[in-house]
């Protein structure tokens, strides 16, 4: 609840979209959490660093929903009888942010507001940061979590404030281990998945080129290679799935 505000994404919404996410991870049409579609639009990349469009829709859902408002797309993946939950935590919300508005005019000071609301503003770039490597610039369409997430290594900060979500192949694959131990998954696995990010900045310096690229051609994509001991993409069963995913 508390993480859910900070970031303000609704935690009713969340869970379900991020099921969603789980079940029909990148693709298209079905997944509502795709950070990037392509072609990418770099412009929003930028502005999302500082939370600016986010905090903006967001804004924009929590109104509607304290409205009573469910919207179309909300209705695909959250279920009917957990609508009103998100609808009570919207209007919690709108009373928190009338109340900190209201103490910051009364004081005469912006610190009500440094504290509830801004930081979504002034504190969302690490969260931005490590979130778009998680299938940036990566298949989409495709059902095998190797080749649509992206694990990275990264400084044990980053690890720490991240909850080990660097390790987001084995996340999707194995989604209810709990975050501590997937350093320990990782390390049973990784003979089987491609091979690693070694940092932040390598995964940026092999996703931000597949940035560009699709600028120009919105079919490219990198392709994760898979070590030898790994057991291979199973095409023809993504083939058979096909329709159902669609």
């Amino acid at each position: 609840q508390i993480a859910c505000f900070m970031i303000m994404r609704n935690p009713v919404t969340w869970r379900w979209s991020h099921a969603r996410h789980h079940t029909d991870t990148v693709i298209v049409g079905r997944d509502p959490e795709i950070a990037v579609m392509r072609p990418p639009d770099l412009f929003r990349l930028v502005l999302n660093f500082f939370g600016i469009l986010d905090v903006w829709f967001a804004m924009v859902d929590m109104l509607r929903n304290a409205f009573g408002v469910i919207s179309a797309a909300e209705k695909t993946f959250i279920p009917e009888m957990e609508q009103p939950k998100a609808i009570r935590i919207a209007r919690i919300w709108l009373a928190i942010y009338v109340v900190t508005i209201v103490a910051a005019i009364a004081m005469g000071s912006i610190l009500p507001l440094i504290l509830i609301g801004l930081p979504r503003l002034y504190g969302a770039w690490h969260h931005v940061l490590t979130g778009l490597l998680q299938h940036g610039g990566l298949a989409d369409n495709v059902i095998d979590h190797r080749l649509n997430s992206r694990t990275v290594y990264m400084n044990p900060i980053s690890r720490f404030i991240y909850w080990n979500m660097n390790y987001h192949v084995e996340h999707h694959m194995f989604p209810m281990v709990p975050y501590h131990a997937l350093p320990r998954l990782h390390a049973m696995i990784k003979h089987d998945l491609p091979a690693p990010n070694p940092s932040i900045w390598s995964g940026y310096r092999e996703m931000l080129p597949a940035f560009l690229r699709q600028l120009r051609n919105e079919d490219y994509f990198l392709n994760r290679e898979l070590p030898a001991t790994a057991r291979p993409y199973r095409e023809e069963f993504h083939n058979e799935l096909a329709p159902a995913a669609q």
